[in-house]
């Protein structure tokens, strides 16, 4: 059986939102499954010296465009949320506590996540608002917001932060197919065709 894919992203990625969309199903083209793997973008930057894309000069308004347009393209909603950017981390705990107890369901979550985020531009941004974005789904809202502050989903999300760091990911989405980095949502062409020829 092949490894999985691994898919690290940040919830406040635009681009990370567009490969959301699309991971799961160019995966199952080539016979892998995909390891979802949020971590925080805004530790990462802090190891690069690099600000959200967003606040800097020149670059800013060409993403604010971009994002939109390349939405656009694939024929998928887009609201840019406000505020914007802002910190994932509850989101980000909500992840790792489901995945704890139905990874398949906090994949789906995730899904759902982004959608609200840049589907629909609102950011749920604590344990009510997730807890009750959650709850649709069948996820119990009570047990998820109480997760989201429990110490050790905190250290989880820290570690798997430090983790992706110390792998060498600075930007979301990230993706490795059996050790190969790819950076961007940009770069899914390369990763379907990475797949198909195993590799060049």
């Amino acid at each position: 059986m092949a490894e999985p894919i691994e898919f690290y992203f940040d919830f406040s990625s635009p681009y990370g939102y567009l490969a959301s969309c699309q991971i799961d199903d160019l995966a199952a083209r080539h016979g892998r499954t995909v390891r979802w793997r949020p971590f925080l973008l805004g530790v990462a930057f802090k190891e690069t010296g690099q600000k959200p894309l967003v606040e800097q000069p020149l670059r800013g308004p060409y993403h604010l465009h971009d994002f939109a347009r390349s939405a656009r393209r694939l024929g998928l909603p887009f609201r840019l949320p406000t505020p914007f950017p802002f910190a994932a981390i509850a989101a980000s705990r909500a992840f790792y506590w489901l995945e704890a107890r139905d990874a398949a369901l906090a994949n789906r979550f995730a899904k759902r996540i982004y959608q609200r985020i840049f589907g629909e531009g609102q950011v749920p941004a604590d344990a009510a608002a997730l807890a009750e974005l959650a709850a649709p789904m069948g996820i119990d809202g009570a047990a998820l917001a109480a997760g989201i502050n429990d110490p050790a989903i905190k250290d989880r999300l820290r570690q798997a932060t430090d983790e992706a760091i110390k792998r060498g990911v600075f930007g979301s989405p990230f993706i490795y197919i059996d050790g190969e980095p790819f950076w961007g949502h940009d770069r899914l062409g390369q990763v379907e065709e990475w797949l198909a020829r195993g590799g060049w």
